[in-house]
């Protein structure tokens, strides 16, 4: 099995970039969540969520006869990569799941979130909830420009919400022949984009900042955490990108526990890298961490992904005996 990309992919790949760098660029993001941090209500912008649909992101695996472009898990898992690195905000995951099938929700004009345990991410912002509840009352987020609602009573996106369509059907991105949701793998490219970026931004920091007439980049305690950081983005994105193509559960599971791992410690040590400076505005690596944190909680536990990977593990070591 070839896991390199191809020429497309990596278009695909530099191309969504530049389109986060023109929707998002790192410089709005600090604004954002400047002006969050100073009480400013948090909102999706609308005109950007369309210019998401009008570009594809959301409509990327549909087939082409509904409209979409007719692309895959894999290359849904590099935009999703992209995204990520941006800390785009908003209910990007579910969205994307529910295109096809909610109707707007594929062109951008519908922003679909979902209930899905204690807290609902972008309750007041969404257009269409799946998933029931009896109250909402929000609750202060760890990410300025992720706002949480905890929610009372009522169901989980799991039951028939309209069109035949289960809403855990959807957010699972309909089960591939592996077994393997769409969501998780999805969750996963964000947590590797990230981690991409705050690797990126160790190194630069590394390279221009200076103490002692020296670079600190070139004090052998820096070049381990960069080093570090890299194998851990690495490895990260190596598991995710192979998940979505063999559609393995336990590489999913594996794919899970890495990008969770690598966005989080990235962000820690990309911290350490700046010092004092990562906890201002300007730096947008605490965001990261923040952002790293929300994700992680979503879904499946770190002991639930540990089960399913040795599950998976033993049944290979069972079979070859």
């Amino acid at each position: 099995m070839d896991f390199r990309l191809t020429e497309d992919q990596r278009a695909l790949a530099d191309g969504t970039r530049g389109l986060m760098a023109r929707l998002y660029p790192a410089e709005r993001l600090r604004e954002d969540a400047a002006g969050a941090a100073a009480g400013t209500p948090v909102t999706l912008d609308r005109g950007m969520w369309r210019a998401l649909g009008e570009a594809g992101f959301f409509a990327l695996r549909l087939p082409e006869e509904r409209g979409g472009l007719g692309l895959g898990l894999p290359e849904a898992v590099l935009v999703f990569e992209e995204a990520g690195r941006a800390l785009l905000p908003g209910p990007l995951v579910t969205t994307h799941l529910a295109a096809g099938w909610v109707p707007g929700a594929a062109e951008g004009g519908t922003v679909v979130t979902a209930v899905d345990g204690e807290l609902t991410e972008w309750l007041e912002a969404s257009d269409r909830v799946l998933g029931s509840y009896d109250k909402a009352e929000p609750v202060r987020s760890v990410d300025p420009l992720t706002p949480l609602h905890r929610v009372v009573g009522g169901e989980p996106a799991g039951g028939v919400v309209g069109g035949g369509v289960t809403a855990g059907g959807v957010l699972e991105g309909g089960v591939t022949a592996g077994g393997v949701t769409a969501g998780e793998l999805l969750t996963c490219a964000q947590q590797t984009g990230s981690a991409a970026r705050t690797l990126e931004l160790a190194v630069r920091h590394a390279t221009t900042r200076e103490q002692f007439g020296r670079p600190i980049g070139s004090f052998q305690a820096v070049k381990h955490l960069c080093a570090d950081m890299l194998v851990r983005a690495e490895m990260a994105r190596t598991a995710v990108r192979a998940a979505a193509v063999s559609g393995d559960l336990g590489e999913t599971a594996a794919a899970r526990l890495l990008a969770d791992e690598a966005a989080v410690r990235n962000a820690r040590d990309c911290l350490q890298v700046f010092g004092g400076m990562g906890f201002t505005w300007e730096a947008e690596v605490h965001l990261h961490i923040k952002r790293s944190w929300i994700l992680r909680s979503r879904g499946r536990s770190v002991a639930e992904c540990e089960e399913r990977l040795a599950e998976s593990l033993l049944d290979e070591t069972l079979c070859g005996i």
